[in-house]
């Protein structure tokens, strides 16, 4: 199959993040295992969602990880002019779909490897893994990777995750969490605003204590450059509450995020969130004793990218790929995870973040074509006596 007739079999599968993938990760295993190569599901407590890895080549240390997911986000709200889950291809270059870019596309083109990856005579192994959930906070590839590294004797040590990029290598993401603060005040006449204590006034000034946060970390010189912007950012997406201007709130609930540079650290931020609102608690139960604030995390913590210049994976990438110019992005991705987990990656993935998420998304042929010889690069490199001089 072509790299496109892999892509459209693909897009498809309309599996969304916090869905079933087990329709579209039976279908990539088949495929896989009609090259007679064997693969490990890794699947979730309840059996229905797994990921899936394999590895392609000696049973010797060292080797490399591509890493995707198959989850895709929503398409409901959004002014599609193509049936999203129908891969289509207009004449002007790109293919439409869900998925398309981020980040099956990907996917399509390590599938398409799988010929020559057979037939080569690889010196260090190539692994696939593939997860799920990616897409509603990546939740699955500490899990995957942790499996991958004990089901193997031998240890990978490179993972290359296929986020659109362009094709340009990129060595840094922020971290991000998002957060749910719930505050319970005391309902009554708008005429009581100081006999009562507000919901909404406390609410919005937590909001504005995560401002001054922010900027506080910005003027004790917490910048990193690589970023756009350059620092840590606190941001409150949502605030629900209050039924009628003439009645005092008595519950809010907002939704903020923390995006952080690899240097600052999230739980000393979150702590110093938390005692404040302790403080303002204590200050507040006197006029309204049932006055309480809480937080809760929406999803665990997806942990910051940060990797080296001069690191070897970057030079290792350098020989297989055109693109040297690294550089850093402001997305979150599973590659931290893999960092953290000690297996020095990158990422590079056809396609355009710009494309991802949106109605109408696309990918370029070209970006697949373009990877493809990536890949075979990486094949070829492999299979070479010169592979020695990565490892």
């Amino acid at each position: 199959m072509t790299t496109e007739a892999i892509l459209s079999k693909l897009v498809a599968f309309p599996v969304l993040g916090g869905e079933s993938n087990l329709t579209i990760i039976h279908w990539i295993k088949g495929y896989i295992e009609s090259f007679g190569i064997a693969c490990t599901l890794v699947p979730n407590p309840e059996g229905t969602k797994a990921s899936l890895h394999c590895r392609i080549g000696p049973s010797v240390n060292g080797g490399i990880i591509l890493s995707g997911h198959t989850d895709v986000v929503p398409v409901k709200g959004q002014n599609w002019d193509t049936d999203p889950f129908l891969l289509t291809d207009k004449g002007d270059g790109n293919l439409y779909g869900r998925g398309s870019c981020d980040m099956k596309g990907f996917i399509a083109c390590c599938l398409n490897s799988l010929p020559k990856l057979v037939d080569a005579k690889l010196k260090k192994p190539i692994y696939f893994a593939l997860s799920y959930d990616e897409e509603i906070g990546c939740l699955s590839a500490p899990e995957l990777i942790a499996h991958l590294k004990n089901h193997y004797p031998e240890t990978p040590k490179y993972a290359i995750i296929g986020e659109p990029s362009l094709l340009q290598p990129i060595i840094g993401h922020k971290g991000i969490c998002l957060y749910k603060t719930t505050v319970n005040g005391s309902a009554g006449h708008s005429s009581r605003i100081r006999q009562e204590v507000s919901a909404i006034n406390e609410a919005a000034r937590l909001v504005l204590w995560l401002e001054a946060k922010m900027n506080a970390l910005v003027n004790s010189g917490n910048i990193d450059k690589r970023f756009s912007p350059p620092h840590s950012s606190l941001h409150t997406g949502i605030i629900q509450g209050g039924i009628a201007p003439n009645v005092i709130a008595d519950k809010v609930s907002f939704s903020w995020d923390a995006r952080m540079i690899p240097s600052d650290n999230l739980t000393e931020i979150v702590n110093d969130f938390k005692a404040h609102c302790e403080k303002r608690t204590k200050e507040l139960q006197p006029i309204f004793p049932d006055f309480k604030i809480e937080t809760q995390e929406i999803h665990p913590p997806v942990t910051p990218f940060d990797s080296k210049a001069d690191s070897a994976i970057v030079k290792l990438f350098s020989k297989i790929n055109p693109n040297t110019t690294i550089g850093t992005v402001a997305y979150a991705s599973e590659a931290g995870q893999f960092n953290e987990a000690g297996l020095q990656s990158i990422i590079c993935g056809p396609g355009s973040i710009e494309q991802a998420h949106r109605a109408n998304e696309f990918i370029a042929k070209t970006e697949l074509s373009q990877y493809t010889t990536i890949l075979n690069n990486l094949i070829t490199l492999f299979a070479s006596e010169d592979v020695v001089t990565v490892f």
